[in-house]
């Protein structure tokens, strides 16, 4: 039973009843004296004092009753940290608002997010903490949400202040959003980074940081993907410019996977609150595509808690491979993305394109590390979109990687990365690779029936070419992998790049 005291608030209350699904739970309400009398300035302030058991449920919201009258509201918390056993989760208490229109899932309510990246925020008409949005602090009820995203054995106790200050509301200011087009050299390959933090939710680096870290990158776009909001969205303006193009979207952290929301129109805000056995993915994936979004399920073999991607990849316009530093998890990641290459080859359906990002938050996360490179007819959202879409693209860890890499058949046919090259079953088929920037790496061309051919390593100069020659009986398609060497063994070295595929043979 969830213990529920407070402070200044009149007696306590216990009065908790589920909302929604089951994994939603709703306390007693928090007033507060009627506010248009003290308009002139003033403080109010209430605590509530709590205690969630282990196997809470994922959401518990704080009901706030809210007067006219009030120009600002701010939220602090604590929680307590107790000593765990090896191997057990300790406590871990998320927190957001949601204001007086409620908290139905994709509903309008939504005014922010900070999960456990900070431990207090604000609101107000003209201005809101780093992953808040500021606008006006409406007459309502208001909701505190609280995420038990673990809880230890012992339970967590947790404190909430809630602090009203009267007056008159502050001059919103207009949102300006980036353009969604840069001067980009025609059809061209494009370098990117999809997947990026800043402190609108969990990083450390301003947007201007990261804009000078990707132009330092060699990048040509990137895309702001903050857990769980959107309010950094109006912050990204200054940064982008004729060199660089800012998309918008979102890392939709649920408990059961995350999901880059990659270029949806601005001000797009994308409900994170369900698991896959809810059944609500598919609602929200088709938001992000109506928004003009892809969608895009993140590292999905991470180990962290929650990462783990549950909901399958029926809804995935592509789907993050590589993930920061190469890890084991890419790895795994990487093979069953081949997994389902093979699965589409077999049953005639449509394939999902691989792409790699950095996730990257904070020094020394390197922003471009890896790095997708697509082919586009332009550096514009769409062009951009449309390129990772088809798959024409390749991932390289850094700017220094590039790739060529080409199929050729008889009568002048030919095909590149994401594209078929349509022969006959016995048809000879050349494949080419040219490689730069990738000193003693090894190439290997790997198809349906697995890895095929294995270079000798590259020069040191890091530059050269493979050629490899089959058919589309032999191979139903070939990519790519640019590895590091190893140390020892047979597991092979980390990629410094890899490709989408090229498909042999007629439709």
């Amino acid at each position: 039973m969830c213990e529920d005291h407070r402070d200044g608030a009149g007696p306590a209350r216990r009065a908790l009843f589920v909302t929604g699904a089951a994994a939603a739970l709703t306390l007693g309400s928090v007033t507060f004296a009627n506010g248009a009398a003290r308009a002139g300035g003033g403080h109010a302030t209430r605590t509530v004092r709590g205690t969630l058991p282990p196997g809470s449920p994922d959401f518990v919201y704080l009901p706030v009753e809210v007067p006219s009258g009030v120009r600002e509201i701010r939220v602090s918390y604590t929680y307590d940290r107790p000593s765990v056993p090896a191997g057990t989760p300790g406590n871990a208490l998320d927190i957001g608002i949601f204001d007086e229109r409620g908290t139905d899932l994709g509903g309008r309510g939504f005014r922010g997010w900070s999960g456990g990246a900070r431990t207090e925020f604000f609101l107000r008409a003209d201005e809101a903490t780093p992953g808040y949005l500021p606008g006006p602090v409406r007459e309502g009820t208001w909701h505190i949400a609280l995420g038990p995203y673990t809880v230890a054995p012992q339970g967590l106790t947790y404190e909430v202040t809630i602090t009203l200050t009267y007056g008159e509301p502050g001059a919103a200011a207009k949102p300006v959003y980036p353009p969604e087009r840069a001067k980009g050299r025609g059809r061209a390959w494009y370098r990117g980074d999809c997947h990026l933090h800043s402190w609108f939710s969990d990083g450390r680096r301003t947007p201007a940081e990261i804009g000078a870290l990707a132009r330092a990158a060699g990048l040509d776009f990137v895309n702001t993907s903050e857990h769980n909001t959107h309010a950094g969205h109006a912050h990204w303006a200054d940064v982008a410019g004729d060199d660089l193009l800012v998309l918008l979207g979102e890392e939709v952290t649920t408990r059961n996977g995350h999901l880059v929301a990659l270029g949806t129109d601005p001000g797009t805000f994308v409900d994170w609150r369900y698991r896959a056995r809810d059944n609500r993915f598919g609602r929200f994936a088709r938001q992000i595509r109506r928004a003009g979004g892809l969608v895009v399920p993140a590292h999905p073999h991470a180990t962290c808690i929650g990462c783990n991607w549950k909901f399958g990849f029926g809804e995935a316009d592509a789907v993050e491979v590589w993930n920061g530093p190469w890890t084991p998890d890419d790895e795994v990641a990487l093979a069953d993305w081949d997994g389902m290459l093979v699965a589409a080859v077999r049953e005639g359906r449509d394939w999902i394109p691989a792409m790699g990002s950095s996730d990257a938050h904070r020094d020394p996360d390197a922003v471009g590390h890896p790095q997708t490179v697509v082919l586009a007819d332009d550096l514009t959202r769409r062009a951009i979109q449309e390129g990772i879409r088809a798959g024409r693209s390749y991932v390289a860890e850094s700017k220094n990687v590039t790739l060529a890499f080409t199929a050729s058949g008889g009568r002048g046919r030919h095909a590149g990365v994401g594209e078929r090259l349509e022969v006959d079953r016995d048809d000879p088929v050349t494949v080419r690779l040219e490689v730069s920037g990738a000193p003693r790496c090894t190439v290997r061309l790997v198809t349906d029936q697995g890895v095929l051919y294995t270079s000798s390593p590259l020069p040191v100069a890091g530059s050269g070419v493979v050629e490899w020659r089959t058919t589309a009986s032999y191979a139903a398609y070939v990519r790519a992998e640019v590895r590091h060497e190893t140390a020892a063994g047979p597991v092979p070295g980390a990629l410094a790049a890899f490709t989408n595929p090229i498909f042999l043979g007629r439709r």
